[in-house]
């Protein structure tokens, strides 16, 4: 049943070790909320290195995780943890307005929160949706619909993209700090696809250019942003919101 109704890591991950080493910037001990903690490969690790580590999720894979529906408020208390984590999680959730907002809701100030998601702004994925209209990872075929009472992972339904984490993270009080990304994806399609990327640099200039309301310097940051390696290339985007 574990294997069927949720998805997991069955090793450990580039993008975890890429988590692991910002968790580790902090220079201290920290207590880290892990959701969804899957096979609690990554609390294993944070515990390792000294960390308070909590693994949150529905599978009740371990005997000390926390249930937490992400789909529903979750159960602890404001500003409870110093990070909090969630790979490869939120795309799988219906309102992620709401998850965002428990997210921050449950980090201190001043603490941060660790995002990792498939990146649907990467070449390949823009391509795939250029010849398909759906993002890589994301065909509608993989969805799976709920029953009623029923706990299962939906897969993969919320394509979302580091502007719309960005705005959302900062509508309920913290802002993007870092953006990193895992293994490029599809490397041997880059020459072919890295002219489509040099226009979409020249047309988003061009309409930075139009736009009267947003200062020049946040437009710029925004389409660096946008056309910077992590976000170009990786599999898997990786981002770090700082809680205000």
């Amino acid at each position: 049943m574990f294997e069927k109704d949720f998805s997991h890591g069955s090793k450990f991950t580039g993008y975890m070790e890429i988590v692991v080493r910002l968790v580790e910037d902090g220079n201290r001990q920290q207590k880290v909320l892990d959701i969804p903690a899957g096979n609690g490969r990554l609390t294993a690790c944070l515990r390792e290195r000294g960390h308070d580590a909590v693994p949150a999720d529905i599978n009740r894979a371990g005997a000390d995780y926390v249930y937490a529906n992400m789909s529903e408020p979750l159960p602890f208390a404001d500003g409870e943890f110093d990070t909090c984590i969630c790979l490869e999680g939120i795309e799988h959730v219906v309102d992620s307005a709401a998850l965002v907002r428990e997210f921050c809701r449950v980090t201190k100030s001043g603490g941060r929160i660790i995002v990792s998601l498939p990146n649907i702004q990467g070449i390949f994925s823009r391509f795939h949706f250029l010849c398909t209209g759906c993002f890589y990872q994301f065909v509608p075929w993989n969805h799976r619909p709920l029953k009623p009472g029923e706990m299962i992972d939906r897969g993969h339904i919320a394509p979302l993209s580091q502007p719309q984490l960005a705005y959302l993270f900062d509508n309920y009080g913290a802002r993007l700090a870092q953006l990193a990304g895992d293994r490029w994806k599809k490397k041997c399609l880059i020459p072919f696809l890295l002219p489509f990327v040099g226009l979409g640099w020249i047309w988003m200039r061009c309409e930075v250019k139009r736009q009267k309301e947003t200062p020049a310097d946040e437009c710029k940051k925004e389409i660096k942003d946008l056309f910077s390696p992590p976000l170009l290339f990786s599999r898997s985007l990786i981002l770090v919101f700082e809680r205000r």
